[in-house]
């Protein structure tokens, strides 16, 4: 097994069970490939973290932003605890080099690992709480994942550039904006989408992502700033 003490030293936390923090860390793809470990994979703590975590974070916009609606709380939540953002967050405290993956999982560093690294982050929360309850494991959050709010909140990253762009093309030029893929690249598990959005037969803007879904929020952000429409 990993020896996690250089990452208890490096984050200042150290845990009562050792256990439960390398399971933190154990993917599913691992004990495929080895069913003689004794510990499990990580996504029981997962499912707490991510429900601890959502806590944390719900309180802490309700306290900071009272002025903020039901919807812009949630818009601006969805946005600090989506698997970008906490990957990010996982990566820059070296969760990375203490993953317990599969050789094949070891080999992909795209989407797939931003993900794993986001499910880690969650488990090692799950795994927190049940070391050492809610004021331990709220402090962590608000260490290393809720420094990221100003940005988001400064650069409004928070709003959904889909829904916005659709609602300034209503209001400004009555269209409502179409998406097409103009192209796409590369094998199935790292597939690269351009999509372009589009005012009746007039392309504002072009998006690049690794899904057709993130290919158009992209497009939908370039065509709000070739608008000027970010207020």
């Amino acid at each position: 097994m990993i020896n996690l003490g250089d990452f208890e030293k490096k984050i200042k936390i150290t845990f009562k069970n050792k256990s439960l923090l390398e399971q933190a860390f154990i993917h599913c793809s691992y004990i495929n490939e080895n069913p003689g470990v004794k510990l499990s994979h990580n996504e029981r703590l997962e499912f707490l973290g991510d429900a601890v975590l959502e806590l944390v974070v719900t309180d802490f916009l309700y306290k900071k932003y009272p002025s903020y609606t039901e919807g812009e709380l949630t818009s601006l939540r969805s946005a600090l605890v989506n698997a970008v953002i906490i990957a990010s967050a996982a990566s820059k405290i070296g969760m990375n080099d203490y993953l317990l993956l599969s050789k094949g999982e070891a080999k992909d560093n795209g989407k797939a690992r931003q993900y794993i690294l986001a499910n880690t982050f969650e488990a090692y929360v799950g795994a927190l709480y049940i070391d050492q309850g809610l004021p331990a494991t709220e402090q962590f959050i608000h260490k290393y994942l809720l420094p990221k709010t100003e940005e988001i909140v400064s650069k409004k990253l928070w709003r959904d550039a889909k829904s916005l762009i659709q609602e300034k093309a209503q209001e400004f030029v009555n269209v409502t904006p179409a998406y097409k893929v103009l192209s796409e690249s590369g094998p199935d598990h790292d597939k690269h989408f351009t999509v372009g959005i589009f005012f009746g037969t007039s392309k504002i803007a072009e998006g690049k992502g690794q899904s057709k879904q993130e290919a158009e929020q992209k497009a939908a952000e370039a065509a709000l700033k070739e608008k000027n429409w970010l207020d």
